[in-house]
């Protein structure tokens, strides 16, 4: 009878060491679109709950395996999962932020936002149909420019990027030959180019490899300081990069009416909306310990709580507080608990 006792408070000495444990290590995996908006959350949720908070930047391909693998508390990715495959491998998302990329260029002489680009020609030089930088078809968008008789390079990701589903889906919606060729995915069969890493590698290259080219998530434009491109949005509007224009993009979408925030904010109408806009998303698994995604959902409720001045720092656009709302209900519906 002793030895039975002795072994039930071990069980529950170890079961209470295993939650506290959970409690103060949070692992996740996936976006290096949302690495930079995840990695200030952390250190400022470690200094005021104690819960470290360990995100690998892998990329969106990367994020999704490892949650369905359950080597992970949470996979982050930019591209959202459709509601019938969450559905088959017992997964949940919830989105984070909304936010954008752009094309950042290496061009001697050009200094940053001088250059204009449209969709279909960005489609046609990822495409490898325009080769030189003083093309006439770029020519034509930037009359008074000294574009360089210079070869491009076009910088594209190696890795499963949510960063490359937003670009390429965008270009699918204004290319029909991209559509057509190459598609909308995480990975997908590039016509041209060299592959970086991440956004981490793509700017790399770009900083790199004069008559370079490449697209970037929004914060890593802020931080490298590599010159970025305006782009002309589907109301012909020549705009900059902005948190207004992320947010415009997403004022077309209601998350709480999409089934599992199913939603795509690129190539919205809107004199200042940015037509490569999108958001992020956070994963979990419907099955993994009650503990484990408790932690995951208090990190991200104390975000959506306590972080919105740093997300806007770096240019990431808060959420509705509907959407919140819906969220934290979405959390009761899936899992069964809420905060």
């Amino acid at each position: 009878m002793k030895s039975l006792r002795l072994t039930a408070i071990l069980l529950a000495l170890s079961l209470v060491g295993l939650a506290a444990s959970a409690q103060s290590t949070l692992t996740g995996a996936g976006s290096t679109w949302v690495y930079p908006l995840v990695a200030k959350w952390a250190a400022a949720y470690q200094q005021n709950n104690g819960v470290e908070v360990n995100y690998q930047s892998i990329g969106s391909g990367g994020g999704i395996a490892q949650i369905k693998a359950g080597t992970v508390a949470f996979g982050a990715s930019d591209m959202p999962l459709k509601p019938e495959d969450l559905s088959s491998a017992g997964l949940i998302q919830f989105p984070t932020a909304v936010a954008g990329e752009d094309l950042v260029y290496n061009l001697p002489g050009i200094q940053p936002e001088q250059l204009v680009l449209s969709g279909s020609l960005v489609a046609d030089i990822y495409l490898g149909k325009v080769k030189k930088w003083n093309d006439p078809e770029i020519a034509k968008l930037n009359s008074g420019l000294n574009l360089p008789d210079m070869d491009i390079t076009v910088v594209h990701r190696s890795d499963g990027s949510g960063t490359t589903f937003t670009f390429c889906d965008y270009l699918s919606k204004v290319s029909p030959e991209w559509k057509d060729k190459v598609g909308a995915n995480t990975s997908v069969s590039w016509p041209a180019g060299v592959g970086g890493k991440g956004n981490e590698g793509v700017a790399s290259y770009v900083q790199r490899i004069p008559g370079s080219i490449g697209y970037v998530e929004y914060a890593y434009i802020l931080e490298s300081h590599l010159s970025d491109a305006r782009m002309i949005n589907r109301d012909g509007k020549i705009v900059s990069p902005s948190l207004k224009g992320f947010q415009d993009a997403a004022a077309h979408v209601d998350f709480t009416k999409a089934q599992d925030f199913y939603v795509i904010l690129t190539d919205h109408t809107g004199p200042d909306t940015w037509p490569i806009s999108g958001c992020t998303w956070q994963i979990l698994r419907k099955n993994a310990p009650k503990e484990m995604n408790l932690a995951v959902m208090k990190f991200f409720d104390w975000g959506f709580e306590h972080g919105q001045d740093m997300a806007r720092s770096i240019s990431f656009g808060p959420l509705p507080e509907n959407t919140v709302a819906a969220i934290k209900s979405y959390w009761k519906k899936e899992l069964g608990y809420s905060l």
